[in-house]
């Protein structure tokens, strides 16, 4: 990274929609990896997503707080094992409001709830299609983080899941978060690049991403 001859620097990429790199240091991306392993084991643990058309989503997913599925959340793990979900743990809503600071949102960081966490692991082939975080009854900005593998991550528009379409480089240890003009934005992730996650955080394959959310409920 230090070698690159443009270094990446903090950029709004669209009203509200703020990439931070490298945000995360080694030890708290080690230290986030460690709490995934354990919310992802059983019970209530990683899942494969299936869509009401009969479709299953590539990336595997655990969640705390609430259990979402499409389109809703719920107290248990409705379409997985049944049992309830795991807590939402308040250090977790500590970093999610640091990270809204971080992004720009100072003035309403402070008063921010968050009380959900929806975390998905990508394998080299998994892809996240265009879509927009809209079953929450909060506005309040979106903060996503990412582990291991670099993805590109498609960020567009409020209005249709086409172009315009923003392409952003995210790698382990980075920071996006989204709200505001662009809370419902329609985003995806298109691809996962196998073999790219920074040895220093622990995760040798595959990409993490925890998104913190206010539920609103």
């Amino acid at each position: 990274m230090d070698a690159e001859l443009f270094p990446r620097t903090r950029t709004e990429i669209a009203p509200g929609a703020v990439h931070v790199p490298d945000w995360l240091d080694a030890g708290r991306q080690r230290e986030l990896l460690d709490a995934c392993r354990d919310w992802a084991r059983p019970p209530a643990g990683l899942r494969t997503v299936r869509t009401p058309g009969g479709g299953t989503m590539t990336a595997r997913q655990v969640c705390l707080g609430r259990h979402w599925y499409p389109y809703g959340y719920a107290n248990t793990a409705v379409d997985g094992d049944g049992a309830p979900v795991k807590p939402f743990p308040g250090w977790l809503g500590d970093l999610a409001r640091e990270a809204t600071a971080a992004a720009g949102y100072e003035e309403c960081g402070l008063e921010l709830a968050y009380d959900i966490a929806l975390i998905n692991f990508y394998d080299a082939a998994a892809r996240m299609g265009m879509h927009r975080d809209s079953d929450e009854r909060s506005d309040a900005p979106v903060v996503s983080l990412s582990l291991g593998d670099t993805c590109l991550f498609r960020f567009g528009n409020t209005e249709t899941r086409t172009r315009p379409y923003t392409d952003v480089e995210l790698r382990g240890g980075d920071l996006f978060v989204f709200g505001g003009a662009s809370r419902l934005a329609y985003h995806g992730v298109p691809r996962v690049y196998e073999g790219t996650a920074p040895p220093e955080s622990g995760l040798t394959r595959g990409r993490l991403n925890i998104t913190l959310r206010v539920s609103g409920f």
